[in-house]
């Protein structure tokens, strides 16, 4: 039993040497070590076969699955899923395709070819326990513990869904074959039938009465007739699935308490109705019982290596078995059961008639057509018991035993009747005829010397294709060479072994005693004339060529073909050059039934068949291709030629009486072979084998010498490597100097091209930077400009709000003097109406005067002509003090008001100036940040930037020596106008108060005068002017004297209203000239 290790290799041979099957059938054991898990074993899981039954499929406990070809002896990794599976399908319609049950409740599909993933399938709630596929490939069943899922492999989506109840599971849901019913099996051992189109219920299988067997597993017979159930007992229940009835019980040995799997083993002949079922149970063995005998057949497995899981090949070829240890066990079938040991019945049964009362004898009718096998015989069922140890033989090994009804003659009658043997036993009916003694130790002890020397080169002189066919060729001659010597130096050897090596190849021992047994038999005489042609041979083929056919010889010799030429290419090659394989293997079905002599007569046979073609031919080389070369012949017509040339060639002519009869190989040694001469074979060996050590000792010197050779070669290939190595280093030394002046050129065009970036970039700075700084500067100035504006907007709104108010004031002092002048009119008139009334008053008193005393009338008459133009002048003068007194009032009140508005105004200015003062130290400080960049950014220009700033240094002293005098000069001006203003304040005080004292020490004041309409009001007799009291005597004569006076000083005050009107217009243009200078030197 052979242990294959395929560890982590990817594909390789299942087994290296040809396999012997064990006692126990084992044909190999597979396991699998991981190296990188201290060498441990990974167990295989799942296997799976396809519908040849030539390949299958394992998965191991790592996800890694592996496909077995039996047939090629070779195995492939298809996949690594990277985790367990837990069910496998491999009987797709699509063959290259495969199905794995993952852990993650997910089935997927791969390619094998391809190894890529066709599909993923999700759906399954549960781990997936079984795969069914239909008989068409085209859909599948997946089955879990809560529900079974109908797949369709073309769309690869799901169809059906069944779905159970949660106190019912699911035990096994699967196919029929050769039908579309589904069979449903559930924990409770209830068994149901479906369409698988309509999912439409069939039927139900009754459920028996008694306890109950926890169906576990379940098989089917291939033409779906018959149903196998086991469970948790050692009953097994057979269901006839046409009648829906248990048609039988069989009870297991003892030993068995639990089926774990089944499984019914098909056979070519059943038709399907497989009788024999294999029975897993939980010891670990598996038992094959025939269900209709109830026997146990053989079985495999055993306590100490347990089975835990199997499939059965499709065929019924192999059994593929995971073992308890996690190996991989294959089973060849055919070895475990004694009737396939046996050799196959004969075709030819003979009639007899048996009195005997015993009925072990087999009587059988011969009847046209196949030969009816025997029928099964029925027995009783019976204990199972273990089956005694047979002796287990390999396929070859049928061949071995032999018929007692076979003979020659029945042979040779059969080969008459049908011109052939049967192509299935013709290997068989060989061996039987040439009676092969199979010495194994003396073929061993030959094969144990090795290759022989005159073969070791044989395949340049025969190249094969085919590199087994090539060793088992090699094999033979050089078995045949240490055999005997002469077939060492047999040139023409290899052609005559080489049809049989290719016939059989699969049995190198068959093979090499065929051929020995053809050399002994049919090549007698051949080596008599070595190391020429058999020419006593060949003579005994032209002597019967003579006899039958003259003319054709005749024909022969005159174009100078000899028997050499026609008859020899024939003999060396046994007819393989000029005969197809079907042809040859007819041809040697005749020659190994017949005489030895059948052979030459054979050669005859052939040139007299051909003789048609042979007589056109005239050169020598037209013969020898012809006899080199296939042509077309009837070999049965050729095969009857050859019959009767054996049968009507005379008796002195015949070769048989030079040739000794048939003659089988000795058993235990093979027999001497020394009919050639020894002398030429002996010489002609020592000749070679001189030569040979010739050959070696100059093999030897010219390996010598070509090693020196070599050596020289290798040390002038040193050499010119070196100087070469050298060279190229000089080339390569210089290509670097080279490079590398480039690139310091490129580097100095690179530095001069940055340093030229670098000062544009740097010029850009400037530029940029300059410009930022005239942006700026121009900004500064538009926001100066735009100060000033504003400024010069404030002082002109200010100017027109001043000019406006003003305006107001004027406007209101021409209203108060419009009030003046009505209240002056009305009071004028009220005057005018006092007076009236005084005068009438007076003309009354006048009048009542008058008539008291005439005598004073004129002088009373002109002391009142006096008292009243004194009276209208004092009016008068009165009328203007008053207006002038208000005048004075109001302007002074306007001067008060523009005093404080342009005392506001100025306050406004220093603000202005205070906000400018600090925008232009803001200025100064940017200023200065400004030029320090630029001192940073021009270093180099640091003179340039030295003289500029010296420039703006000089420029802001000029700007604050500028500013300084506009502020010395603005303050001056401001002193000039305090000054004007205090010394206008202090002469308005001054006239004001020399008016008022004016008008104090006046007798007929304004005020005095302001008051007495209201004391005329008040008591109009206290007005009269004409008073003659002696209190007013001294007034009435006063105004006379004054009235000079009152004139002047009424001129000097309005001299000094004028002088105070030209004071406040000249301040006036004092103040918008300060405006303007001011507005002038901000915009400057």
């Amino acid at each position: 039993m052979q242990t294959t290790d395929i560890g982590s290799k990817e594909d390789g041979k299942i087994w290296h040497r040809k396999p012997v099957v064990s006692n126990n059938g084992v044909l190999v054991t597979v396991i699998r070590s991981a190296p990188a898990y201290q060498n441990k074993t990974v167990r295989f899981l799942q296997v799976a076969f396809d519908t040849t039954g030539e390949s299958f499929l394992a998965a191991d406990h790592h996800g890694h699955i592996y496909m077995f070809d039996i047939s090629r002896n070779r195995f492939k990794l298809l996949q690594k899923t990277g985790q367990a599976s837990t069910a496998l399908a491999f009987n797709l319609r699509r063959t290259t395709e495969y199905l794995v049950a993952l852990p993650d409740y997910s089935i997927k599909c791969f390619d094998k070819d391809t190894k890529q993933l066709v599909s993923w399938m999700r759906g399954h709630e549960g781990a997936v326990s079984s795969l069914s596929v239909h008989s068409s490939g085209r859909y599948a069943i997946s089955t879990s513990s809560d529900t079974a899922q109908l797949w369709d492999l073309d769309t690869f989506q799901r169809k059906r869904k069944l779905n159970v109840r949660q106190s019912v599971g699911i035990q096994k849901v699967f196919f029929l074959p050769l039908s579309n019913t589904i069979l449903s099996c559930f924990t409770d051992d209830s068994i149901f039938a479906w369409e698988s189109d309509s999912l439409f219920c069939k039927y139900q299988l009754p459920v028996q009465d008694g306890p109950r067997m926890h169906y576990k597993a379940f098989a089917v017979t291939q033409d779906g007739k018959t149903l196998a159930a086991g469970g948790r007992s050692n009953l097994l229940h057979l269901w006839c699935l046409d009648s829906q009835q248990l048609f039988r019980v069989i009870q297991m040995p003892p030993q068995v308490r639990t089926v774990r799997h089944i499984d019914f083993l098909p056979d070519s002949f059943d038709g399907g109705s497989s009788q024999i079922l294999g029975v897993l149970s939980q010891d670990g063995i598996m038992r094959f019982i025939n269900i209709q005998s109830c026997k146990q057949l053989f079985e495999i497995g055993s306590h100490d290596d347990a089975i835990t899981s199997a499939a059965v090949c499709p065929k019924g070829r192999h059994v593929a078995a995971v073992m308890d240890n996690g190996a991989l066990r294959i089973y060849n079938v055919q070895s475990l059961t004694q009737e396939t040991n046996k050799p196959p019945q004969p075709l030819v049964k003979m009639v007899t008639t048996d009195k005997r009362g015993d009925g072990s004898c087999l009587k059988m009718k011969v009847q046209t057509g196949a030969v009816p096998r025997p029928a099964r015989t029925s027995g009783r069922r019976i204990q199972p018991r273990p089956l005694r140890s047979t002796a287990v033989s390999t396929l070859e090994d049928k061949e071995n035993g032999l018929p007692d009804a076979l003979s020659k003659k029945r042979l040779q009658t059969l080969l008459k009747a049908f011109g052939e043997y049967p192509e299935k036993y013709r290997m068989f009916i060989w061996r039987s005829l040439l009676r092969l003694p199979e010495n194994h130790a003396a073929y061993s002890s030959l094969t144990n010397k090795g290759a022989h020397s005159a073969y070791l080169s044989l395949q340049e002189r025969y190249p094969i294709k085919s590199h087994r066919l090539q060793r088992g060729l090699q094999r033979v001659l050089s078995a045949l060479a240490h055999w005997s010597s002469i077939f060492g130096e047999a040139e023409y050897l290899p052609l005559v072994a080489f049809p049989f090596v290719k016939l059989f190849q699969n049995n190198p021992l068959i093979c090499f005693e065929v051929v020995a047994t053809v050399i002994v038999n049919w090549c007698q005489h051949w080596f008599e004339y070595f190391p020429n042609p058999p020419l006593n041979v060949l003579s005994m083929v032209e002597n019967v060529l003579a006899h039958h056919d003259k003319k054709l010889l005749q024909h022969f010799v005159n174009c100078g073909v000899t028997s050499q030429l026609y008859a020899w290419p024939l003999l060396e090659t046994l007819f393989s050059e000029v005969l197809t394989r079907e042809e040859w293997l007819k041809l040697f079905d005749n020659v190994f039934s017949n005489h030895p002599s059948f052979l030459l007569i054979a050669v005859v046979a052939y040139v007299t068949s051909c003789r048609a073609p042979l007589l056109l031919c005239t050169h020598r080389e037209d013969f020898e291709y012809f006899f080199h070369h296939r042509n077309n012949l009837d070999i049965s017509a050729m095969l009857k030629e050859a019959h009767r040339l054996m049968e009507t060639t005379p008796a002195d002519l015949h070769p048989s009486s030079m040739l000794s009869d048939f003659e089988p190989l000795t058993g235990g040694q093979y027999p001497i072979f020394n009919k050639y001469p020894t002398f030429i074979v002996e010489y002609q060996s020592q000749e070679h084998e001189r030569i040979r050590q010739q050959e070696l000792e100059y093999l030897r010197e010219r390996q010598v010498l070509q090693d020196l050779r070599a050596e020289t070669v290798r040390q002038q290939a040193e050499d010119e490597a070196w100087y070469t190595q050298q060279d190229l280093l000089q080339q390569a030394e210089e290509q670097r100097r080279t490079i590398l002046q480039q690139e310091e050129s490129k580097l100095a065009q690179q530095r001069a091209r940055l340093a030229a970036m670098k000062r544009e970039v740097k010029v850009k700075e400037l530029t940029l930077l300059d410009a930022a700084r005239r942006r700026f500067l121009k900004h500064q100035q538009n926001q100066r400009k735009i100060e000033l504006n504003r400024l010069d907007d404030e002082i002109q709104r200010k100017m027109t709000l001043r000019e406006q108010e003003t305006a107001a004031a004027v406007q209101d002092m021409e209203v108060r003097q419009m009030e003046l002048d009505a209240q002056r009119r009305l009071f004028e008139q009220q005057l005018a109406k006092e007076q009236e009334r005084v005068s009438q008053e007076v003309r009354a008193e006048v009048g009542t005067w008058q008539r008291k005393a005439e005598a004073e009338s004129t002088a009373f008459q002109n002391l009142l002509q006096t008292d009243s133009d004194i009276s209208q002048e004092t009016k008068r003068v009165l009328e203007e003090s008053l207006a002038e007194a208000t005048q004075l009032e109001v302007d002074v009140d306007w001067q008060a008001e523009v005093i404080r508005r342009l005392e506001k105004a100025d306050e406004e200015q220093e603000r202005r100036r205070q906000q400018l003062a600090e925008l232009s130290r803001e200025t100064l400080a940017k200023e200065e940040q400004l030029v320090q960049l630029m001192v940073e950014v021009q270093g180099k220009h640091w003179d340039d930037v030295v003289a500029k700033r010296d420039q703006l240094e000089e420029e802001k002293q000029m700007a604050v020596a500028a500013e300084a005098q506009r502020r010395s000069r603005h303050s001056q001006h401001a002193d000039v106008i305090a000054q004007h203003q205090d010394k206008l304040r202090r002469s308005q005080a001054e006239s004001i108060s020399q008016l008022m004292e004016k008008k104090l020490r006046s007798p007929c004041s304004t005020r005095g005068l302001l008051h007495k309409p209201n004391s005329s009001q008040a008591d109009p007799a206290n007005i009269c002017l004409n008073n003659q009291s002696s209190s007013n005597d001294s007034t009435c004569f006063s105004l006379d004297r004054g009235r000079d006076r009152l004139d002047r000083e009424e001129r000097d005050l309005l001299q000094e209203v004028r002088e105070l009107r030209q004071k406040l217009a000249a301040r006036r243009r004092a103040a918008d000239w300060t405006s303007q200078s001011v507005s002038s030197q901000h915009s400057q």
